[in-house]
């Protein structure tokens, strides 16, 4: 029985989970990885090419060609946990509807935690470009032009998203071409979209990532994998020497996210992003070297690695709380490993963020 409630409370909040995710899988993310979250590992089957054509004869048949598909690695950082003590219940006693409150309340928590960290890796691992300006008037004509580097990268026009903040959001409503949801169907709706324009849903995202407009892409490209290591269960704590007539919900999540083509998701920032580069460190094995160029002259620069959350416009540097680059410029992180996500934020005279930029490492940038 305690097997059977592990499993129907799981269910339960991957249930809400889904419901509540704006990044959803199928929309934003696929999830096509071979192994096992929960052993820190898995496999994601990368494969660009598409099955040759050849000429048939008739006389002699056609020779069979072969395929292969490649295999990234895939580690899996993130763990999370439910741990909510419910006082005064024993654990066959805790009303139905109390253990479906605290597990809708987690589930939302698990879904906006998820939701951060995979678009921090759907920025890093995208391609980045800056405009100058956006309005009604113009919106149109830009995605138009990210439309078109999608098709130069020869990313299925199918399914292509388009995630937009609130004020991106209020421009394209206010476009003449942009088509109500209401002549999409059911099936947009359910996915999260409020309507479609120049092939993309469209789906509104209220980040705060300092001066980003959007982000375009494709589920074929980024890939979320996610499994309860430990199911969410009801747990007795009469045993723990300190809690009497006490129970918790508990239960531990883990997943992760990776973009597998930057050409194929892209970042668009308004009016500007930093331009970072990245160069092997020289000292010792885990060093890299970050460079960046700031867009105001005397302005000052701090960076997180795998920052929790992607900074915000207007943020201070007190509150900001990172690491000042050396020489204004440029920094040698250290401890660094493949998959690392660099943020590096500009401040103003008034240390004020007003632009941030983003990297992720690579086995190229890294000393060995």
């Amino acid at each position: 029985m305690a097997h059977e409630l592990q499993e129907r409370y799981s269910d339960l909040v991957l249930a809400k989970l889904r419901k509540v995710l704006v990044l959803k899988n199928g929309v934003v993310f696929n999830n096509d990885y071979e192994g096992s979250p929960a052993a820190g590992s898995v496999k994601i089957p990368v494969r660009d090419t598409e099955v040759q054509v050849s000429d048939y004869d008739k006389a002699n048949g056609i020779s069979a060609s072969t395929g292969s598909t490649a295999y990234a690695p895939m580690l899996i950082t993130k763990d999370k946990a439910v741990n909510e003590i419910i006082d005064g219940y024993d654990a066959e006693a805790v009303p139905d509807n109390l253990v479906a409150d605290r597990l809708d309340s987690a589930a939302y928590s698990l879904a906006k935690q998820m939701d951060t960290d995979g678009g921090t890796v759907l920025i890093a691992g995208s391609t980045i470009t800056g405009v100058a300006s956006l309005t009604n008037t113009n919106i149109y004509d830009t995605i138009v032009d990210i439309r078109t580097a999608m098709n130069k990268a020869n990313v299925p026009g199918d399914n292509r998203y388009l995630l937009v903040t609130p004020d991106t959001m209020a421009l394209i409503l206010k476009s003449p071409e942009f088509i109500s949801a209401s002549s999409l169907g059911d099936e947009v709706k359910q996915s999260g979209a409020v309507g479609k324009i120049a092939g993309f849903l469209v789906i509104e995202w209220n980040d705060t990532t300092a001066n980003l407009a959007m982000i375009a892409g494709h589920p074929k490209f980024a890939t979320r994998a996610e499994e309860f290591s430990v199911p969410v269960h009801i747990q007795d704590l009469n045993g723990s020497g300190k809690y009497i007539g006490a129970v918790a919900v508990q239960g531990r999540d883990v997943y992760d996210h990776k973009v597998l083509r930057s050409l194929a998701i892209r970042s668009v920032f308004v009016p500007s992003v930093l331009t970072l580069s990245t160069t092997v460190g020289t000292s010792t094995a885990g060093d890299t070297k970050v460079t960046a160029t700031v867009l105001t002259e005397n302005d000052t620069l701090a960076y997180k690695k795998n920052p929790a959350t992607t900074c915000a416009y207007g943020v201070t540097s007190t509150a900001y709380s990172g690491t000042s680059m050396t020489s204004g410029t440029a920094k040698v992180i250290s401890g660094c490993v493949v998959g690392d996500i660099i943020e590096v934020v500009e401040f103003d005279s008034n240390s004020k963020a007003v632009a941030v930029g983003y990297v992720t490492l690579t086995a190229d940038d890294i000393k060995a």
